[in-house]
């Protein structure tokens, strides 16, 4: 089979949520004291990893060859897609981690990511379009909608029966969102709306098994502001539900599917409402007509945005690390050619030649950056919704706003690089031949540099608002927690070059920040914020991965020390002390090198004519 769930444990997650975070904090809230410790902990990740095994892998291979078909105006999933969300219905899976109705017994996100990273390793197409968008528009209802409308949706949301979606995209309309033209036009209900457009690239935009379909959507009233402060979000439910709990067709009717370069399996939809007049919705937030024009729409649809791009660092990181276990089982296995410093040995495994593990400890030591920054950014969120301390609960939202572009845009980016280059070349030529997993997996994760956001898009969130945010005091905090860090332990034997990699780079960042200040202030160079916003948002994950990085190999050094060589566990914590050793001295110099590029001010982007790309 082409692809392969290649983990073989759940050590990393162990570790992460029962020796580095601070697991017990969570636990101890009203929310979850009840029903979960952190002696919890490895039996629900176990099962995962037995779940992801036995459920989720075996249909990856015929759901990616079948993908979506479009016949007779219906969108056909994958025969092997609907057993497995049936039965993670049945389960309870599809709403564990947010139901909030009494007595529900959920999961903390934090524990729930492994899942959803172990789910995405084993079968890339399934988690975006039917976990994530049921999940984060079931988030919208409960926290946005009337009670009268909650009723009508959100049980059967939580249950899975209906599944949701997300509807900004239109033809004219990417990233540039204040162009959409769907209408809603009012009825005599003054909270429901007629609507009238069309929508493209919705994940699980239709489907042949939900009972339902809530689509969150995003249009203007009639009457409202131009561009993004005029727009307005609705729930526009496939098939309306009468105050008689009788249902009706709501005139949502698919168009086509976009066929796509990965994740052939996911339904990624063309949707039109409204062609005969009769499709309706409910206004959440504001009436736009009694607000001066101005509708919430985009503040309200952040709020599931920003926990979907949360999950695309999570789903990157499933792909990334299952790219590279992949790879190193193969490069155990493949004999080729003599050992480099001892060539009389004969012909040897490739892991053993210095360029594989080369490549294979850059792919280790970047996965679990990735992972270290999304599951802290996921305890972030948990602290931020449940912590009874309101100075606790914005300090975790502060740290996590700054996170969220960084995770987003730094997972998504280099795993195209990492997969699409390093795993694949790992296998040699067999890395390009579908028949490994290698190929799939760098198709299947080149989306998410586009899902919910470009990585520019990203970087000027980072550089243009999270930056600028309380006067550059909340980014100011962020970054004196790295240098607190370092002060705190800069002294550790056996780390001092680390740590003077962390210092050097915290300094250049802030040289970074000084000399993009300048540009702000002098004619003619504020074109070259843009120009390095990109490649400083790869500066600052790559920063910020260091710092956690080396806070896991602290503990990782200590472990080694009280267990000894002979001990079943060294192993790991020798390999988390490398990845972190590999991190700070070949990845995070990049920081140091991007503030002298960036002081260079060079500015051949801006003075380049349109003309001369054409020679």
């Amino acid at each position: 089979m082409a692809s392969n769930f290649a983990y073989k444990n759940t050590r990393d997650f162990k570790f992460i949520l029962k020796e580095w975070l601070p697991l017990e904090k969570v636990l101890a809230y009203d929310r979850y004291r009840e029903n979960y410790s952190v002696e919890d902990v490895d039996m629900i990740l176990d099962t995962i990893l037995k779940m992801t095994k036995d459920l989720i892998e075996p249909g990856c291979d015929s759901a990616d060859q079948f993908g979506v078909k479009f016949e007779d105006g219906k969108v056909l999933i994958a025969p092997s897609i609907p057993p497995i969300y049936k039965k993670l219905q049945q389960e309870g899976w599809c709403a564990s981690n947010v139901d909030k109705s009494e007595g529900a017994v959920v999961l903390p996100q934090v524990i729930m990511f492994p899942l959803w990273e172990m789910f995405s390793a084993a079968n890339p197409a399934f988690v975006p379009p039917f976990l994530c968008m049921g999940q984060g528009s079931s988030m919208l209802v409960q926290e946005f909608a009337p009670e009268d409308v909650k009723e009508k949706f959100l049980a059967k949301m939580w249950s899975g029966d209906y599944t949701g979606t997300m509807c900004l995209t239109e033809p004219q309309a990417g990233s540039d969102v204040g162009e959409i033209l769907t209408k809603a036009l009012p009825t005599d209900d003054p909270r429901v709306f007629k609507i009238k457009g069309q929508k493209i690239f919705i994940s699980n935009g239709d489907n042949d098994f939900a009972e339902n379909i809530v689509h969150l959507l995003l249009a203007r009233v009639e009457g409202a502001l131009p561009g993004t402060r005029g727009i307005s979000l609705f729930i526009v439910p496939k098939l309306w539900i009468n105050d008689d709990g009788s249902q009706e067709f709501n005139d949502v009717a698919p168009t086509g599917i976009e066929h796509k370069m990965g994740q052939h399996a996911n339904p990624t939809v063309a949707l039109s409402f409204g062609d005969n007049n009769q499709c309706r919705g409910y206004l959440l937030g504001k009436n736009p007509l009694e607000n001066e024009g101005k509708g919430d729409g985009m503040a309200l649809m952040f709020n599931m945005m920003n926990e979907e791009r949360l999950v695309t660092g999570v789903h990157s990181a499933g792909l990334i690390a299952n790219a590279f276990y992949n790879a190193k089982d193969y490069a155990r296995d493949r004999v080729q050619g003599n050992s480099f410093t001892n060539p009389k040995q004969g012909r040897v495994p490739i892991i053993q030649h210095e360029d594989i593990k080369r490549a294979l400890l850059r792919g280790k030591a970047i996965a679990e950056a990735i992972r270290a920054m999304t599951y802290k950014s996921y305890l972030d969120l948990e602290v931020a919704h449940w912590d009874p301390d309101p100075v606790e609960r914005k300090r975790a939202q502060d740290e996590m706003d700054v996170n969220i572009p960084i995770i987003k845009g730094y997972s998504s980016e280099i795993g195209w690089d990492l997969i699409g280059t390093e795993a694949v070349q790992i296998y040699g030529g067999y890395g390009y031949c579908s028949e490994y997993p290698a190929e799939k997996l760098a198709r299947d994760i080149k989306i998410n540099t586009l899902y919910e956001g470009t990585t520019f898009i990203q970087s000027m969130d980072l550089v243009g608002r999270k930056w600028g945010m309380e006067k550059g005091a909340l980014f100011s905090r962020w970054l004196g927690n790295i240098k607190a860090f370092h002060d705190n332990n800069c002294g550790t034997d056996g780390f001092e070059k680390e740590f003077a990699q962390l210092k050097k780079a915290v300094e250049a960042y802030g040289e970074i920040q000084k000399t993009m200040a300048g540009f702000m202030k002098t004619p003619g160079l504020l074109g070259l914020i843009p120009t390095y916003s990109k490649r400083i948002l790869m500066a600052t994950a790559q920063l910020y991965g260091g710092q956690l990085l080396l806070e896991q190999a602290l503990i990782a050094r200590r472990k080694m020390q009280e267990l000894g060589q002979d001990h079943f566990d060294y192993k790991f914590y020798q390999g988390k002390v490398m990845a972190a050793r590999y991190f700070l001295l070949n990845v995070v110099p990049e920081v140091a090198a991007l503030a002298e590029v960036v002081k260079l001010a060079d500015t051949s982007v801006l003075e380049i004519d349109d003309e001369s790309f054409d020679y």
